[in-house]
């Protein structure tokens, strides 16, 4: 124990000195030293690398790939079925994300989807000509269609356990602690907009657009949309007008309502541009990263004094981490943070 503070009392010096220095040095300006990785650099960086399938990641309905160091992709894999949300989707995303929840490795991670679009969702549109529109349904319907029970009571626990499972497919990415960036082009309808809203940064390309579609389904959403879209672009009127409606939100009206952040010509540019945010993301400091996604979750569900009290109570014990030193170090040396390396979290 006493070996441990000796240590903590070495660390805060050596940090208070380094800031010390670099406070009181008259040739230099402060501590605004950009340490951003440059827009086409990351973007070379993240194009540049080839795709290799993670370890441990096998799944019928998603492709994961390591893209580069710490960041992970994963795509919605069921193109010729413009990645509509089958069982194996709902299962496989809760066991995939729980997977890079754990992987001290990943420090990021990109959700797009593979083809012509993001997701069909569940319902899987239909489209002149063909019976896609019936695949999905049918792998569904023995859950939805034939429920277990024998009265309503019994049948209402059924489908309460069903729907709290679908939800989990969701929240998992809002409960994974390293952020996920979302990629999105042509449609993102139903279970898609659920999708997207519990990730922490949205991306869009020209041709994207979202739809509340349940509402046509005769039902109403409830695996995330109702609940977090309200928050994600503050305006209840425009929440209550998509989900009352089903209309298409393209995406310039998604960019200047807040549900995504920027808006890209086309599908590959995007997601270049996500995958640098990816790589600026994953330089920095994991301690850093994720007690920033965790405490911005708990602030958004709790009064600012309550998110005051809990960053006080993390940052207690965050703040003694090696970390700081070497971001801190880094800066006053004028060193990217690409260049620094931190331990695994």
């Amino acid at each position: 124990m006493a070996g441990a503070m000796a240590a903590g009392m070495v660390a805060s010096r050596r940090l208070r000195d380094l800031l010390t220095r670099r406070l009181t040095a008259s040739n230099h300006p402060g501590l605004g030293i950009s340490l951003r990785l440059t827009g086409s650099s990351a973007q070379q960086e993240a194009s540049g690398v080839a795709h290799g399938e993670a370890p441990d990641h096998s799944y019928e309905s998603l492709r994961v790939t390591s893209v580069q160091k710490h960041v992970l992709h994963v795509q919605l894999n069921r193109p010729n079925k413009r990645n509509a949300m089958n069982r194996a989707f709902w299962r496989e995303m809760v066991e995939c994300f729980n997977k890079i929840s754990r992987d001290a490795d990943c420090r990021a991670v990109v959700i797009s989807g593979a083809g012509k679009m993001f997701t069909a969702a569940t319902s899987d549109f239909p489209v002149p000509g063909t019976h896609l529109e019936c695949i999905d349904l049918m792998d569904m319907a023995s859950e939805i269609m034939q429920p277990k029970g024998d009265d309503v009571a019994r049948i209402s626990w059924y489908f309460r356990d069903l729907i709290t499972r679908y939800q989990e497919t969701f929240t998992v990415i809002e409960k994974c602690p390293k952020p996920v960036i979302a990629a999105v082009h042509g449609g993102c309808i139903g279970g898609g907009v659920d999708l997207v809203t519990a990730c922490d940064i949205r991306y869009c390309a020209q041709d994207a657009f979202f739809q509340v579609k349940e509402v046509d389904m005769g039902l109403a959403a409830d695996v995330g949309t109702l609940q977090r879209l309200p928050r994600v672009i503050g305006n209840q009127s425009l929440v209550n007008e998509l989900a009352f409606t089903a209309r298409k939100m393209m995406a310039d009206e998604a960019l200047g309502s807040g549900l995504v952040s920027r808006v890209f010509p086309d599908k590959e540019v995007m997601l270049n541009a996500a995958l640098a945010l990816a790589a600026e993301i994953s330089s920095k400091s994991p301690v850093a990263v994720q007690g920033i996604k965790v405490n911005l979750l708990y602030s958004r569900d709790h009064s600012v004094a309550e998110g005051l009290n809990h960053m006080a109570s993390w940052n207690m014990s965050m703040l003694q981490t090696q970390d700081l030193i070497k971001s801190v170090q880094a800066a006053t040396e004028k060193k990217e943070l690409k260049s620094v390396t931190f331990s695994k979290l």
